[in-house]
């Protein structure tokens, strides 16, 4: 079986503190399951966390509220929930992507480096593609010179 295929089969066994497995070689099939399932359950909950947003935009818009101060409240309140979904809508972007880079092998590798990203860095950020060393030099020539540039 592929290692790809044998992360997908292989089921996760915690380290002692409930993170990733530790007792396994860096990125091998029971830490690529335990992230892939990391990764699906954040996933899932981003959904189903914007299903119920939804439901609740459709049944408040049948709701009329009288008073203009408790209309510009909810919209207010709809309009910071709306900004928070497009922020879900791109981190399911990353989580896909992250998946994807499970399914090709690339996962827990530093794009900039292609030294290990790190069990605690991921641990924390799943969706990470930079070593701490990577983002920390990004940071500093964002702030240096504008994000993009």
């Amino acid at each position: 079986m592929h290692q790809s295929e044998q992360a997908r089969h292989a089921q996760p066994v915690m380290s002692a503190d409930g993170g990733p497995p530790i007792d396994d070689h860096y990125m091998g099939p029971r830490q690529l399951a335990y992230f892939r399932q990391k990764l699906l359950d954040w996933r899932s909950a981003l959904l189903a966390e914007t299903d119920a947003t939804l439901a609740e935009l459709v049944d408040d818009s049948h709701h009329e509220v009288g008073d203009e101060l408790d209309r510009a409240s909810r919209e207010a309140a709809q309009t910071l929930e709306l900004r928070t979904r497009d922020r879900d809508r791109k981190l399911l972007g990353k989580i896909d992507a992250a998946i994807a880079r499970i399914d090709d092998g690339s996962y827990g590798w530093c794009e900039e480096t292609g030294e290990p990203i790190g069990l605690a860095r991921l641990d924390a950020r799943p969706v990470a593609t930079l070593c701490l060393e990577a983002q920390e030099r990004r940071e500093l020539r964002e702030r240096q010179t504008g994000p993009g540039l």
